[in-house]
C-alpha cells in the first residue's frame, strides 16, 4: 500500500510543471543559470539576458500565480516578476554586471520595443474590424472622464492634506496620468522648468515617486478588477471592449513560417511608424496603432500576414511576458525611490488618483457602451500606469493582453492631453 502511495506522489510531482517543464528539471535549469551568473560565466548580450530573464521570470511567475492572496489581489506572477527582480537589485543579490547587461538589452538592445511591436501588430490585426470602428469612435469619452476624475479627486486629496490643490495636480496627478517617464515625466519636467525655473532634474526628482507608486497601484487594481470580473461576469467582456463584438478567436498556432511572417510584419510596421514620426508629431506606437487600424479596416492585407501576426503575437505573449517583466523590474523599477516616498499621506493621494481614474473610466465607459472593467483597465489604468512597461504589467495582472492596442492609445495619445493640461495648470500656480 505504501508503495502505491509513493508511486502516486511521484506521478503527482511529475505533473507539476513550470513553463511546461517538470518542476525538478526546471529547478536544475534555474540552478545552472544562477551558477553561471554568480561565477561570471553568463554570456554577454542577448544570449545571457534572454536566458536569465526567461528563467527568473517563469520562476517568479509560477510562484506568484500559485500564492493565494498575491494571485487574487496583488497581481500574482506579474507583480512578483517585477518586484522580485527589483528586490534582487535593491539588495545587491544580482551582480552589477548582470544588471547592466539586462538594462542594455532592454534599452539599447530594444527588447521592450521588439515585444510591444509584436503585441500591437498581432492584437490589432486579430481584432474584428467592427471593434476598431465602433469602439475607437467612442474611446475618448471614458478617457476624458478618467483624467477629469483623477484631477478632481487627486487635487482635493492634496488640498485636504495641506499640499495645495494645484501643486498636487502638477506634482502627483499629471505625472501619474502622463504615460510614464519618456513621454510624460521628462516633457513635464522640461515644461515646469521653462515656466517656473530650476533645472529639469529638480522636477524629475519630484515626479518619479508619483509615477512609480502610481504604476504599482495600477498593477494591483488591475488584478483586483480581474477578480471582480470573475465574481460578476456581467461587468466584463473578458478582454472584449464592447458587448456583441468578439475578437477573432483562433486556436494557438505555432507554424514556423507564419511566425516568421509575423515577426517581419511587426518590425516593419514599427520602422515605418518611426519614419512617419519624422514628419508627424506623434509617438511611434501611436502611429503604429493608427496605421494598423487603417490596414485592418481596409482589408488590403493578405491573409498570410494577418495569420502570421497573430501567430507571432501568441508566441511573444506565451514565452516572453514574464521575461519582459523581469527586465522592467531590473531596468525601470527603483525600490529606493518607492521606499523613500512611502509616507501615508503620499500613498493615500496617489491611491486616490489611480482609483479615481479607474472609477471614472469604468462608469462613463459603461454609459457609452463599453464593458466597465475593460474601460477601467484601458482608459483608466492605461493612463495611470508607466507607459509601455506599465501597459504590459497591468495587462499581465489583469490577464487581458489582447487589450494592448487600447492601452497604448491611452498611454501615447493621452500623454499629449496631459502635457496640454500641464501648460494650463502650471500657469495657475
Amino acid at each position: 500500500m505504501s508503495q502505491v502511495k509513493k508511486m502516486e506522489e511521484l506521478n503527482s510531482q511529475e505533473k507539476i510543471t513550470i513553463f511546461n517543464i517538470p518542476i525538478g528539471w526546471f529547478l536544475v535549469i534555474l540552478s545552472i543559470t544562477l551558477f553561471a551568473m554568480y561565477t561570471g560565466n553568463l554570456p554577454a548580450g542577448m544570449v545571457g539576458a534572454i536566458l536569465l530573464m526567461m528563467v527568473l521570470g517563469e520562476f517568479f511567475g509560477w510562484v506568484g500565480d500559485k500564492t493565494p492572496i498575491l494571485r487574487s489581489y496583488l497581481g500574482g506572477g506579474a507583480i512578483l516578476s517585477i518586484f522580485g527582480s527589483a528586490f534582487m537589485i535593491h539588495m545587491n543579490i544580482m551582480p552589477k554586471e548582470t544588471a547592466g547587461m539586462i538594462t542594455d538589452f532592454m534599452q539599447t538592445g530594444g527588447f521592450l520595443n521588439f515585444y510591444i511591436a509584436g503585441l500591437i501588430t498581432g492584437s490589432i490585426l486579430g481584432i474584428d474590424s467592427k471593434i476598431l470602428v465602433k469602439a475607437g469612435s467612442r474611446f475618448a469619452i471614458p478617457l476624458l472622464a478618467s483624467v477629469t476624475t483623477a484631477i478632481t479627486l487627486g487635487g482635493l486629496a492634496g488640498f485636504i492634506f495641506g499640499d495645495g490643490f494645484i501643486k498636487t495636480i502638477l506634482v502627483i496627478v499629471l505625472p501619474i496620468m502622463g504615460g510614464g517617464m519618456g513621454i510624460g515625466g521628462v516633457p513635464l519636467s522640461q515644461l515646469y522648468s521653462d515656466v517656473l525655473g530650476n533645472d529639469p532634474s529638480y522636477y524629475i526628482s519630484l515626479l518619479v515617486p508619483a509615477i512609480a507608486i502610481g504604476n504599482l497601484f495600477a498593477i494591483v487594481i488591475a488584478s483586483i478588477l480581474n477578480a471582480i470580473g470573475k465574481k460578476h461576469p456581467h461587468l466584463t467582456g473578458n478582454g472584449v471592449m464592447m458587448p456583441g463584438l468578439h475578437v477573432e478567436s483562433k486556436e494557438p498556432t505555432y507554424n514556423i513560417s507564419q511566425m516568421g511572417v509575423g515577426l517581419i510584419s511587426g518590425l516593419l510596421i514599427l520602422v515605418i511608424s518611426q519614419m512617419l514620426g519624422e514628419f508627424i508629431p506623434l509617438h511611434p506606437f501611436a502611429l503604429m496603432i493608427i496605421l494598423l487600424a487603417i490596414l485592418k479596416i481596409s482589408g488590403i492585407l493578405p491573409k498570410m500576414i494577418v495569420d502570421g501576426a497573430s501567430a507571432w503575437y501568441q508566441f511573444v505573449v506565451k514565452n516572453w511576458t514574464f521575461a519582459l517583466l523581469v527586465g522592467i523590474g531590473i531596468t525601470f523599477t527603483d525600490l529606493n525611490v518607492i521606499i523613500h516616498a512611502l509616507t501615508l499621506k503620499y500613498v493615500i493621494i496617489v491611491g486616490t488618483v489611480v482609483i479615481g481614474a479607474t472609477l471614472g473610466a469604468g462608469f462613463i465607459g459603461k454609459l457609452v457602451g463599453f464593458y466597465p472593467i475593460e474601460a477601467a483597465i484601458t482608459t483608466g489604468l492605461g493612463m495611470a500606469n508607466m507607459g509601455g512597461t506599465g501597459d504590459v504589467s497591468v495587462l499581465a495582472a489583469a490577464k487581458r493582453m489582447e487589450l494592448m492596442p487600447f492601452c497604448q492609445i491611452s498611454s501615447t495619445l493621452g500623454a499629449a492631453l496631459i502635457l496640454f493640461l500641464a501648460g494650463i495648470f502650471v500657469n495657475l500656480l
